[in-house]
């Protein structure tokens, strides 16, 4: 069995050593770094490579864990990242997918499933907690879910190229609820500019 070197990403010190020891309990895979914070990984993760970099989504002030990990594939198509978290909302799991996560197991797993995880990933395989499964099948069979009512009408609105003063018209809201309407639908769909969403738009328009 080759062995298997980790790189745990995880703001919390005491999460990192429980986890540290739980697969130190394993004989085929060592922690061989941790990090505390996204821009540390990206650091840690070039002077020591590892087969498998565990990333907590939410890490406090700086680069968070969807981030990390779009960097991090960039650096390395090889190294697979698992994500460890205790977020479980469609739109968490969705946006780490897209990034490039290789997995996605909640930190109330069982130790048999992390093992399991971490050798999947290790392996080049898409392992996912079921909770987690079952909500990314239903996000890919009803894409709108990740998004509320009012934001899948206003992303569709925005196709027709409307401004958000008209936007905030056609909706009855104030142009700084547009702006925050935005902000989230951006969030939720992994983009950072309106042309970006724009093109999801079109794109989830085409798949109807």
């Amino acid at each position: 069995m080759n062995p298997i070197s980790v790189l745990l990403v995880d703001d919390h010190l005491v999460v990192r050593s429980g986890l540290k020891a739980l697969l130190g309990t394993q004989p085929d895979i060592t922690v061989v770094a941790e990090a505390a914070s996204g821009e540390e990984a990206l650091l840690i993760a070039q002077q020591h490579p590892a087969n498998v970099v565990m990333m907590d989504l939410a890490m406090g002030q700086g680069m968070d864990g969807i981030e990390a990990i779009k960097r991090l594939r960039q650096a390395s198509k090889q190294q697979a990242v698992l994500v460890f978290t205790t977020y479980d909302s469609d739109a968490d799991i969705v946006r780490a997918v897209d990034a490039g996560a290789m997995g996605y197991v909640l930190k109330d797993a069982a130790p048999e499933e992390i093992f399991a995880a971490v050798r999947g990933a290790a392996q080049g395989k898409s392992v996912m907690s079921a909770p987690v499964a079952s909500k990314l099948f239903q996000q890919l069979r009803n894409p709108d879910e990740v998004l509320t009512p009012r934001e899948a009408e206003l992303l569709s609105l925005l196709i027709q190229g409307l401004s958000n003063r008209e936007l905030g018209k056609r909706l009855f809201i104030s142009e700084a609820t547009v702006k925050t309407h935005l902000a989230h639908i951006y969030a939720k769909l992994g983009v950072e500019t309106r042309a970006a969403a724009i093109a999801v738009a079109i794109r989830r328009e085409g798949m109807r």
